[in-house]
């Protein structure tokens, strides 16, 4: 599952993510993201996942695409996670953005939320 929420003020986004994410989810979430890239330029998204499984292959795909189109779109990425291979996620998205990436443990949420916002 995935929820989009964006902060009152300014250019970020909170994406959260539980479960293993599907083609649906993305029916949701680019529509979203996309919206606020249109409304503020380049966006800043907060990536929280709590029990997080991955991706179905459907939804790896949409976000390879999502990436490719929106390359220069996104300013920072924050992920908070709770398992080793997540802190991986970090290194594994850099060929796929210009965004700048850091990784949190769960313990360390609210430094990245200062992080994000900064």
């Amino acid at each position: 599952m995935i929820e989009v929420k964006q902060q009152e003020h300014g250019n970020v986004v909170n994406v959260m993510v539980t479960g293993r994410l599907t083609t649906d989810d993305y029916e949701h979430f680019v529509p979203e993201v996309e919206r606020l890239i249109r409304k503020h330029g380049k966006v800043r998204v907060l990536v929280d996942m709590h029990d997080f499984h991955g991706w179905t292959a459907g939804a790896m795909w949409e976000d390879i695409k999502f990436d490719a189109r929106h390359f220069r779109d996104i300013e920072r990425l924050a992920l908070v996670g709770e398992r080793k291979w997540e802190a991986g996620m970090a290194s594994f998205c850099k060929p796929f953005t210009s965004a700048t990436i850091r990784y949190f443990d769960r313990e360390q949420a609210d430094e990245a939320r200062q992080w994000i916002s900064a």
